[in-house]
């Protein structure tokens, strides 16, 4: 079994928007969020149309997300491909829309 080496890449971070970032900037639905816990990022998983959580790894290499919407208490390791043990939930800042 593999372990992750990332777990020192997370941080306490603030949500960038109340959604997918980059979705409501073009009008797009999403499924499901996901938090960067580097930086704090939202963006949509992988079932969504555009996948903007995965992209934002592949632009910063940062490893860990969130389940956020609802905050799901789990955690991913982009680059161990494996879940991970979180020392916290970041909460959601306010309400977020439904779009899918």
């Amino acid at each position: 079994m593999k372990t992750c080496d990332h777990t020192d890449t997370i941080r306490d971070v603030v949500p960038s928007a109340l959604g997918c970032e980059e979705c409501l900037k073009v009008g797009s639905p999403w499924v499901h969020l996901r938090l960067c816990r580097s930086c704090g990022h939202v963006g949509c998983c992988d079932n969504s149309p555009l996948k903007h959580a995965r992209a934002h790894f592949k632009e910063t290499a940062h490893p860990i997300i969130e389940g956020y919407d609802p905050p799901e208490g789990w955690g991913w390791c982009y680059v161990d491909r494996e879940e991970i043990a979180l020392p916290n939930q970041i909460p959601q800042r306010g309400p977020i829309p439904r779009f899918v």
